[in-house]
């Protein structure tokens, strides 16, 4: 088992019944980002909060400071004045896009189309074969949130469900699906957090080994 996976479970034994399925989304979003892949995310409420936390601990140095290649270094280097600044605060990243952050196109089609198809709007114009979509609901019956998982499915993308613990209608369209042991809402996103967190970790040291 992964030694940071072993650290969560440590400090949040609970979470042992999701250790598989943790270690499968794992595997599921290091293929993408092996393959060139990006990850989108959406989610509700608190849910959306989290999906903006995901995309910052993946979009930039997390627990490692990730320098840009030596190859990058020298090609910003050549740049007159500021190249060995850009070099030197330029992180790498995991590309990944929140998918509830595009308030003018999400205010629009809510308006115009239909409030429910927003994230799966947003998932049929960036999703792409290889692509990872993770939904968060703790019910995992969000509409909006099994709309766009339905279109990515469709569009064959891999998908991750972060849910509770019946799953809802979610774990029967996910290809993993990290059910925590909880049922009320605040507790089942209490438990989110070192889930992701432990992900976001995990594919720091894959890829931006120190």
């Amino acid at each position: 088992m992964n030694p940071k996976l072993e650290a969560c479970l440590a400090k949040y034994p609970e979470l042992s019944v999701c250790a598989g399925d943790i270690g499968r989304a794992f595997e599921t979003m290091r293929d993408c980002y092996r393959n060139g892949g990006k990850v989108l995310l959406a989610g509700n409420g608190g849910s959306a909060a989290d999906c903006e936390h995901i995309v910052g601990e993946l979009m930039k140095g997390f627990m490692s400071k990730r320098p840009v290649p030596t190859l990058m270094r020298e090609r910003l280097s050549r740049l007159a004045g500021e190249g060995e600044y850009l070099a030197d605060r330029l992180q790498g990243a995991l590309p990944a896009i929140s998918l509830v952050s595009q308030t003018a196109l999400a205010s629009a089609f809510a308006n115009d189309v239909a409030a429910d198809m927003v994230f799966a709007q947003q998932v049929y114009g960036y999703g792409r074969p290889g692509d990872v979509f993770v939904g968060l609901s703790t019910s995992g019956n969000s509409l909006n949130v099994l709309h766009a998982l339905q279109v990515a499915k469709t569009l064959d993308l891999r998908t991750i469900g972060l849910t509770g613990r019946t799953g809802g209608r979610m774990s029967e369209i996910c290809d993993v699906t990290i059910r925590v042991p909880h049922d009320r809402t605040p507790d089942i996103q209490e438990r989110h957090l070192p889930v992701y967190h432990t992900l976001c970790m995990m594919l720091e040291e894959e890829f931006f080994p120190e």
